[in-house]
């Protein structure tokens, strides 16, 4: 019986990993020329780090264990936020103002794979600290559009949805709704666009919830409030206000939100979510830091890919591949004897280099099996050496010329 890795896992081949190497690039471009330092933190935590903090919808989601014998309560990652807000109380008051981190980890979730989800996925985390009006919520919005962008993606594309906690409060506590049911009526506000209308309406009967409270939801409001009114001067300031729309049924399940939230969907809702995010002013105090305005979302690579896909901006992955500089053949028993040698000069030298295994002597297979690597030059020992030369070809243009093998390095430097 073989083995299959586990169920919601990937295995990545050289190619499937060139496609998340790729998709990775944009991420750490994007921060970083956004201003954003890289950090990285523990693959497990203390469970009642999750089961504190984040609220059921993320307790249920735990991969968590103990150690054998031990009897403190771990659990692997579920998402990155707790991590970092736990590194920024650590910090405590020598944190500088702002904190621009990000991190691009693995994460693990116990919940039942389907398309756009799956129980271990990497994803983009980006957080801004510091800063409390909504120039920093519009800043990490940029930084991911920013990174959309350059993957090839358009506001004709996806949509950020942009919502804020306190209007949606308010709406529903305007409704009708009484304060020991909005924690409830959040909840199923968050997951309304997951089920149909008429499960929706067997949920909100189930609690106790008038269906009537959440029929302003179905339409365009437009409502004044402060934060939103700056956040939309800021994001035509960013002049991606095209990329944005209010919507006050985006809520965002995670119970450290506490003001303006966001999320990204492909905007023929195909999909679910590609990044979600918001303000989270309180947790880092939590935690037992100063009390820290902070803004952030993750971003993960699932439903990115499939969107990515969708629109054919991702290839195999075989185009995301490093090619070779030089690819060394051998066609004699002489070049056999020193191809290790080119090799190692090449490579001190910082120069990417490959070499052939064949053992045929039949240049034509041999420059068949180089160009399968797109390499830029190939190198052909053969009977050239015995005037201490060798054969150099420029495999884009096809021109081709003996050199004596000193000039070797000189001529195939990038």
């Amino acid at each position: 019986m073989g083995y299959q890795a586990p169920k919601g896992t990937r295995d990545f081949f050289p190619d499937d990993l060139a496609v998340l190497r790729h998709i990775e690039r944009a991420w750490r471009d994007a921060s970083i020329n956004s201003g954003f330092e890289e950090i990285e933190g523990p693959t497990f935590e203390h469970l009642d780090l999750y089961t504190v903090k984040s609220g059921d919808g993320i307790v249920s989601e735990l991969f968590s264990f103990k150690r054998t014998g031990g009897d403190v309560d771990y659990a692997l990652r579920p998402e990155f936020t707790p991590t970092l807000a736990r590194m920024a109380a650590a910090k405590g008051r020598s944190l500088s103002v702002p904190t621009k981190w990000f991190a691009i980890p693995n994460h693990f979730r116990a919940e039942r794979p389907q398309r756009g989800r799956l129980r271990e996925f990497t994803q983009w985390n980006v957080d801004l600290l510091g800063i409390d009006n909504p120039s920093a919520d519009a800043e990490v919005i940029a930084t991911a559009i920013h990174a959309l962008a350059a993957l090839g993606l358009t506001s004709a594309d996806v949509v950020v949805r942009i919502s804020h906690r306190e209007v949606v409060v308010s709406m529903l506590r305007h409704a009708g709704i009484t304060e020991d049911k909005l924690d409830i009526a959040l909840t199923l506000l968050d997951k309304r666009e997951k089920m149909s209308p008429d499960v929706f309406a067997e949920k909100l009967s189930e609690h106790g919830l008038d269906k009537n409270a959440f029929k302003q939801f179905d339409d365009d409001v437009s409502i004044e409030h402060e934060e939103l009114t700056s956040l939309q001067k800021e994001l035509d300031a960013w002049g991606i206000r095209e990329w944005c729309s209010f919507d006050f049924n985006i809520v965002r399940g995670l119970a450290y939100y506490t003001g303006i939230v966001f999320e990204i969907h492909e905007r023929s809702g195909a999909e679910r979510a590609i990044a979600g995010g918001g303000r989270y002013n309180k947790l880092v105090g939590m935690f037992g830091g100063p009390e820290v305005p902070a803004a952030g979302f993750g971003m993960g690579d699932v439903v990115l890919s499939l969107v990515l896909k969708d629109k054919g901006l991702l290839d195999d992955g075989s185009g995301y591949l490093e090619s070779p500089d030089v690819f060394v053949v051998s066609a004699c028993d002489e070049g056999d004897a020193i191809i290790s040698s080119i090799i190692a000069e090449l490579r001190t030298d910082g120069i990417h280099a490959r070499r052939s295994y064949k053992t045929t002597r039949n240049v034509g297979k041999l420059l068949t099996e180089a160009g399968k690597t797109n390499t830029r030059f190939t190198v052909i020992l053969g009977q050239e050496l015995e005037q201490g030369c060798v054969v150099v070809k420029n495999m884009e243009s096809g021109d081709q010329v003996e050199l004596p093998r000193e000039q070797l390095l000189s001529h195939v430097a990038p």
